[in-house]
């Protein structure tokens, strides 16, 4: 149990820090998700996705912290 606790406050800790970025990997997880789940793709493209979409969303927010600074 303290465990199961440990890891939700680091998870709530991660979407209240950076809000962009844990939205986006959930998104980009879903979309692979669908993929996988409903349409039925390969493993291949699934595991593409997954990579360049979580590659893109991890520049796309190093970026974006760049830029404020």
């Amino acid at each position: 149990m303290n465990l199961l606790s440990l890891v939700l406050r680091e998870f709530v800790g991660m979407i209240i820090d950076d809000e962009f970025l844990a939205i986006a990997v959930l998104m980009v997880v879903g979309v692979a998700a669908a993929l996988a789940f409903w349409l039925a793709a390969p493993p291949l493209m699934v595991g593409s996705v997954l990579l360049l979409g979580l590659i893109a969303v991890l520049v796309s927010s190093v970026l974006k912290t760049s830029w404020k600074r």
